[in-house]
């Protein structure tokens, strides 16, 4: 049954992908970037739609009163990563425009990638750690200047459930250069939508949001401890059974 049901929902990912990555891109020559992203979202909504009623996948997000208030208000996401799933879910329930920052070569992706290529994001060569850490503080500020939300996953890949990557310092070092508070995310997506696994499964993911975290006057490294003390803490409670061993 959740053979049937991945491949029913990976349908339902092409089937609504095609149509609607190339209406983004033939209207990306006249819409701005803006009204562009919400389109897009309309996109995300439709995938986690298909998530719920195809896989039985339900989600619960605590935290929402976190996220800072105000359409200039500035933020930073910094995300637990350990599916697609929350690539698609964040930005359904973020009040502004997301920019992520990701691999270059999520580009090449015949539709997904060209849509993306359309909208606001920070694609980077993870080849040059140097440049790519240059490239993610200028061009964040510029997005954080116009009311874009920067979102990064600081373990930079998916991470298997109940563990635990490097947690890179490209997003406290933008949010310390802009002085801009870090928003923590723990997300139990890998308990239903496994890192590499084609097969879901049924369930609840839990999104918990945590409090803004100041960067002034603080040093990314010290910064990034505090952020991944959170997640990592967070991850504990949301997800006990996989962090037992």
């Amino acid at each position: 049954m959740n053979l049937l049901r991945s491949l029913l929902h990976m349908g339902w990912l092409l089937i609504t992908v095609i149509p609607w990555g190339l209406t983004l891109v033939f209207i990306s020559l006249w819409v701005r970037r803006t009204p562009l992203w919400w389109f897009a979202v309309g996109w995300f909504r439709l995938v986690i739609w298909g998530t719920r009623v195809i896989l039985g996948v339900q989600v619960k997000v605590k935290g929402m009163e976190n996220l800072p208030q105000g359409a200039t208000s500035p933020a930073i996401l910094l995300s637990k990563h350990q599916s697609a799933l929350e690539t698609m879910l964040l930005p359904t329930l973020m009040p502004h425009p997301l920019a992520f920052v990701f691999k270059r070569e999520l580009l090449r992706v015949p539709f997904f990638g060209w849509s993306m290529a359309r909208l606001d994001m920070i694609h980077i060569d993870r080849s040059s750690r140097a440049q790519a850490l240059k490239q993610v503080v200028t061009q964040g500020k510029a997005l954080l200047a116009q009311g874009t939300w920067v979102i990064l996953f600081p373990e930079g890949t998916r991470i298997a459930r109940g563990e635990s990557g490097t947690y890179q310092t490209a997003g406290t070092r933008l949010a310390v250069e802009c002085g801009v508070p870090v928003v923590p995310i723990a997300v139990s997506s890998g308990q239903c939508w496994p890192r590499q696994g084609f097969i879901k499964y049924p369930g609840v993911v839990q999104v918990s949001i945590g409090k803004p975290i100041r960067s002034v006057g603080r040093e990314p490294k010290e910064l990034m401890r505090e952020v991944e003390a959170w997640i990592e803490a967070e991850m504990r409670r949301l997800d006990p059974d996989a962090y037992r061993a």
